[in-house]
């Protein structure tokens, strides 16, 4: 029989509705196997060995190394479900460590709560289900493809896919693994998204079931310091942070110091953070939870607090909020190329004319960050100022970001924008001889030297939390000292 009539005399006495339903089926199986993962980067990560000492009960330790980095031994606190960023901090430097004593340790910090982590991605315990296949997740892979290549049907990818909703959210470097019967048929899916986060998907006889795993890591405490020579980002690699822990630092200061203006060498800075760790294991990091930053004599110094909505901010020892109103400056780490001037002769017309802003010279493709919270006005091209993007803050304060290169799709106008969120990229758009970002400051009509002009503080700390906050202030700027005092005794004994 010809096949074409075969299927067409099929379908004329199968019932519509259920060849309707197959249908259905078979377009969701399609779906699936077309759509690609996402990417995913991954961060190398080196382990350390360090040390902490406490405000009591401590033991000083000798260390030929630029920074003293302490351990906090046979401590182990659970966490809350706080999410901070991970910072995968990484160090060469090696020191000789004193042990603490457990139990005075974690009468000083166990009463603070401890955020859980955005951990590494490593592989999962998969005795529980018998989980004997494992598949690491490739550029490209979807269900449908990881699923063919593992000998399971398309039935399969669209029973999962029907209950698991992050199927289509496989990234590269993620383990999926499988079990199946002694027949060699489905019977259950495990995604481990991270160490501490993982889903399985299972049949229960019925139908299919979802489960989400989480667990909680301990934690212990770190210590870094260190002297600008340099900058804060060559200085603080060598005290043995990672990138994301120096942005993170600077983060928190960049309201009342401009990393690339106001630095000066002699400066110096210190920190305390989180190592977390699971079944004996470092798997990466948490917040920082106390730092210091001396910057031309002046000492700002900032605790991490964690509200009853899991929400982290710091503040001074006071309760004052380190966060301002407005960033100091749009973009990270960038060399102010041309300040503030109204008598100013312009580069590419060569002729006097005021420059009421300051440009930061950058690679093209930098990010540049709303200096505060605020409404886009004005998204696009503004004749020699090329591609721009203009907020207003509230009542009379606007910003305005010149020469990008390109627009942040969520910054079009008329979207609502948070101090710190991508709005563009560096450029050099309409009349620019390099790279660069043209800001400027706006109060009712009148520009101001945004390195200058007086920054307007965001809210101080909430009254409820103000006698739980001076407390633990007080015991974690107490450890930090001491780890300063460590430091200064290994110098001098060396």
């Amino acid at each position: 029989m010809n096949s074409k009539k075969s299927f067409t005399s099929i379908a004329k006495n199968y019932p519509k509705k259920h060849f309707f339903a197959a249908s259905a089926v078979v377009a969701g199986i399609v779906s699936l196997m077309i759509l690609p993962t996402s990417e995913q980067a991954s961060a190398s990560r080196t382990e350390v060995n360090l040390e902490i000492p406490s405000d009591d009960n401590f033991t000083s330790s000798k260390n030929t190394s630029a920074s003293v980095y302490v351990d906090i031994n046979d401590v182990s606190t659970t966490t809350t479900t706080a999410t901070p960023q991970s910072y995968g901090l990484e160090t060469s430097v090696h020191s000789k460590t004193s042990t603490l004593d457990a139990e005075s340790i974690h009468s000083s910090i166990s009463s603070v709560e401890k955020p859980t982590p955005q951990p590494a991605i490593v592989e999962p315990d998969t005795n529980s289900e018998n989980f004997k296949h494992s598949y690491t997740v490739k550029t490209g892979d979807t269900l449908a493809s990881i699923f063919s290549k593992t000998g399971f049907s398309s039935r399969d990818v669209y029973h999962v896919a029907k209950v698991y909703s992050d199927a289509t959210r496989l990234h590269p470097g993620e383990t999926v693994y499988f079990a199946k019967t002694p027949e060699g048929k489905f019977k259950a899916f495990k995604h481990q998204k991270t160490k501490l986060i993982a889903s399985i998907v299972r049949t229960n006889g019925k139908g299919y079931e979802v489960e989400e795993i989480k667990r909680t890591p301990d934690i212990q405490y770190r210590f870094a310091q260190g002297t600008i020579k340099n900058s804060l980002f060559l200085d603080a690699q060598n005290a043995g942070l990672s990138q994301n822990a120096i942005m993170n630092f600077a983060n928190i200061f960049g309201w009342d110091i401009d990393f690339v203006q106001d630095l000066r060498q002699g400066d110096q800075f210190a920190l305390m953070y989180e190592e977390l760790f699971l079944d004996g294991e470092s798997i990466g990091y948490g917040d920082i939870v106390t730092a210091e930053f001396v910057n031309q004599g002046r000492k700002f110094q900032a605790v991490r607090h964690i509200d009853e909505h899991k929400r982290v901010n710091y503040y001074t020892p006071e309760g004052k909020s380190m966060r301002k109103a407005f960033l100091r400056s749009p973009i990270d780490f960038a060399r102010i190329s041309s300040h503030f001037n109204l008598r100013r002769k312009h580069p590419v017309l060569n002729k006097i004319r005021a420059h009421r802003g300051t440009d930061y010279a950058a690679r093209t493709g930098t990010p540049i960050r709303s200096a505060g919270d605020g409404k886009v006005i004005f998204s696009g091209w503004k004749g020699g100022f090329g591609r721009v993007v203009i907020v207003q803050h509230g009542q009379g304060i606007k910003t305005l970001y010149a020469h990008m290169s390109k627009f942040n799709k969520k910054a079009k106008k008329g979207a609502r924008v948070s101090q710190g969120q991508v709005i563009g990229y560096v450029g050099m758009s309409g009349l620019a001889s390099g790279p660069h970002l043209h800001y400027e400051f706006r109060v009712n009509g009148v520009h101001k030297n945004p390195v200058k002009v007086k920054l307007p503080a965001a809210l101080p700390i909430a009254k409820k939390y103000r006698s739980e906050f001076s407390k633990e202030a007080k015991k974690w700027l107490a450890a930090l000292a001491s780890n300063k005092q460590a430091t200064l005794l290994a110098a001098n004994v060396d």
